[in-house]
């Protein structure tokens, strides 16, 4: 009896064991399932791509952009602030006459709302949230690869405008391209055998890919074989922007010609400045919003620097006087395509009735929301100049981040000159301190050959320096060309000490008008200057402003060969 119930408990305890590891097993068998079988479930694409009704998603060399594109009449059309900063800036919008220029170097095409392509739809869409631009019309102009899915529900262009070499492979067997990387993540697409794709990233196990078919995601590496590099080839033609260049070094003097008998003075500041071969009188002050401007130009002026061997460049400028300063809004100026046609059409005429060599423009002060418009004004004049064999040259501030509206690169591709005003350092207003250190020279010029090449590159030296006054917590200053400075600092008796880190000369006093501060510019300050010049390999010096300055500085200016 007691056998027989041994026997029967054993038999128990091993049913019960069998039955306990019969659920481990199947414990661990849905574990290992929750773990390793691949989710079959299809991602939505449309929160992928981030787009609903109309919207078209936007690739950008294979990232997915928060901006979006617009499918309407059977085309895409994109936003044309984006195309701006990603693809072409030379597309310009007038909001308020809507036009749509576009700036070639010997043309300007317009097009208004009724403007259309060959296939008769819109070259662009007005809608309440800006502007959208064609993509065909956007792809005959610059320089990129577009690929547009736009006949499914899920419509999204690939736009890539980098040219280098880039890796695909073939998919050996049949699989699919996931959200991420893993067989737990959803499914995009599938993977067809034989098919190619661009890989983008290859990881350990996966990669990323883009497939033919216009969808980025992961596939697994053991599903891809036949890796290749290709390399894309464009066939685009980008235009060419001829310049000027003159055959030797530009040494330009620039002369503030403030009333018409100012021209007067041509003879004696050019005869006092041996080895000039420019000059630039300030002539044309724009002072109205409808581009009004006053005109100082003088044709006897023009023949006589012509007699002295020296080209002239007229300036037209915003900030000469109080009426220009006071009632000038250049924003509203140059986002004018009208203002802008009737502005450049005039100074035109100007050239031709006077017969001087060229433009030089000089627009300060201005405000960030006036960059586009500005340049904009640049390119359009270059056009004009480019056409009548006009020199045209911009004058610019020393580069810095709140200067970078004015746009150098793209001065330095369609104007023949880009003049860096290389002082003011310290300024009527500011802090005590030198007008133009040698750092402050030489981070400007190196700086700005960041975007213009050193062929275009005129560096601005200063003929003057300024007498700092600090009383009772009060700083002032005033300015003095170089030979009132000289005097002053011989009147009242000064020291002069070199400072090497500034290339300056430097000196200080006290006296009733308070403490006293100079930092010298002179023959042995813009000696450095002109190395620096000569260094870089510039296309030249200008130099502010004749009259300042004594003879002697010319023998260190016409140095610059």
């Amino acid at each position: 009896m007691s056998r027989r119930r041994k026997g029967h408990g054993c038999m128990v305890a091993v049913l019960v064991l069998l039955l306990v590891l019969m659920a481990a097993g199947g414990v661990l068998g849905w574990l290992y399932a929750v773990k390793y079988k691949p989710n079959n479930e299809m991602a939505d694409k449309s929160r992928i791509f981030g787009i609903k009704g109309s919207q078209v998603a936007l690739i950008l060399d294979h990232e997915l952009q928060e901006e979006k594109g617009l499918y309407e009449d059977g085309q895409v059309y994109l936003p044309i602030d984006w195309v701006n900063d990603y693809l072409n800036q030379r597309f310009y919008w007038d909001e308020g006459e809507k036009l749509l220029v576009y700036a070639l170097p010997e043309s300007i095409l317009y097009a208004d709302e009724s403007s259309a392509g060959g296939d008769g739809a819109s070259l662009f869409k007005v809608k309440e949230d800006g502007m959208y631009l064609s993509l065909g019309l956007i792809q005959n102009y610059t320089d990129i690869r577009a690929e547009s899915f736009d006949t499914s529900q899920i419509k999204r262009v690939f736009i890539d405008t980098k040219w280098e070499p880039y890796e695909t492979a073939v998919i050996k067997r049949a699989g699919q391209i996931r959200e991420k990387g893993g067989v737990k993540s959803q499914i995009i697409t599938g993977a067809e055998k034989g098919n190619r794709v661009t890989v983008l990233d290859p990881m350990e196990n996966w990669s990323k890919v883009r497939t033919a078919d216009g969808y980025i995601g992961y596939i697994e590496n053991r599903k891809l074989e036949g890796r290749e590099t290709e390399t894309p080839v464009s066939s685009f033609e980008a235009p060419v922007y001829t310049s000027i260049s003159m055959e030797e070094k530009v040494r330009l003097g620039f002369h503030q010609v403030t009333r018409r008998e100012a021209n007067s003075t041509l003879e004696s500041y050019a005869g006092n400045a041996v080895g000039m071969n420019v000059i630039v009188p300030t002539w044309f002050n724009v002072v109205s919003n409808d581009g009004s401007y006053v005109s100082l130009a003088d044709k006897d002026y023009v023949d006589k620097a012509h007699g002295m061997g020296l080209q002239v460049w007229a300036m037209v400028e915003n900030v000469s006087t109080e009426e220009s300063v006071k009632n000038l809004d250049t924003k509203e100026l140059m986002s004018s395509t009208s203002v802008r046609k009737k502005l450049i059409e005039n100074l035109m005429e100007e050239a031709d009735t006077y017969g001087f060599d060229g433009f030089n423009l000089d627009f300060e002060s201005l405000k960030a929301e006036a960059g586009p418009h500005y340049v904009q004004f640049i390119r359009e004049m270059s056009v004009s100049c480019r056409k009548k064999g006009l020199v045209l040259s911009v004058d610019n501030y020393v580069p810095s981040a709140y200067t970078a509206f004015y746009n150098r690169r793209e001065q330095g591709i369609v104007a023949d000159y880009v003049i860096i005003m290389g002082y003011d350092e310290h300024y009527a207003g500011g802090e005590a301190g030198s007008v133009a250190s040698i750092s402050y020279v030489k981070d400007g010029i190196a700086n700005t050959l960041k975007d213009v090449p050193k062929e275009k590159v005129i560096n601005g030296v200063p003929f003057y320096t300024r007498v700092w006054t600090v009383n009772g917590g009060t700083t002032t200053s005033k300015a003095y060309g170089i030979a009132d400075a000289e005097s002053w600092v011989e009147e009242n008796g000064i020291s002069l000490e070199w400072r090497g880190e500034l290339g300056q000369y430097y000196g200080e006093t006290v006296n009733d008008s308070g403490s006293q501060y100079i930092w010298m510019e002179e023959e042995r300050s813009l000696g450095l200057k002109a190395d620096l010049i000569k260094q870089y390999d510039l296309a030249g010096v200008a130099c502010w402003k004749l009259g300042f300055e004594p003879a002697k500085i010319w023998d260190v200016i016409s140095e610059i060969k």
